[in-house]
């Protein structure tokens, strides 16, 4: 299967709020395993679907994603996610983008969310995330909602990461 080529800031696709999905057929399916494909040749741990130039409210995530074993992936597809519920204790960590190469930053969100989606095979789920995968759904839907972590950031320190990118881009050190 191809990779779907990965769109870097400050591609005003990436600004751009997502379509909710009507249903989940097979052209959707399609897309969230060559949206999977992609992010696991990136490699990372999420990729929402304005990444890949499509406007339509699709992430996919795996905490395994860095394993070598297929079958040690845990891959999680959500189609029309939404924060039904967010713990009122904080949590930091360290955030990263695919379309932000090779730039981190200290991003703060809530702990614990609880999330309403439809997967994969087009079922209504919840589910409850914390830690890492909680910082990793929140990011992905906010993706879906035109946000980029380096907007959390001082307008100093986005400044500073665009122009990095935009160096590395000019240099050709990214596609």
């Amino acid at each position: 299967m191809s990779t779907l080529p990965i769109i870097l800031i400050p591609d005003p696709v990436l600004k751009e709020v997502a379509k909710p999905v009507g249903i989940v057929d097979d052209d959707l399916r399609k897309q969230m395993d060559k949206m999977l494909e992609s992010m696991y040749a990136a490699p990372g741990i999420g990729l929402a679907a304005n990444q890949v130039g499509l406007l339509n409210r699709v992430f996919v995530m795996d905490l395994n994603s860095g394993s070598d074993n297929e079958e040690e992936r845990t891959p999680v597809c959500m189609v029309n996610p939404e924060i039904i519920w967010r713990s009122e204790e904080p949590s930091i960590w360290e955030e990263g983008c695919l379309s932000i190469p090779e730039q981190f930053a200290e991003v703060e969100r809530p702990k614990t969310v609880r999330v309403k989606y439809v997967d994969y095979q087009g079922k209504e789920q919840e589910g409850e995330f914390s830690g890492l995968a909680s910082h990793c759904v929140q990011h992905e839907i906010d993706h879906l909602d035109g946000i980029l972590f380096i907007d959390y950031l001082s307008r100093l320190k986005r400044n500073m990461i665009v122009k990095k990118v935009a160096k590395m881009k000019k240099n050709q050190d990214i596609l």
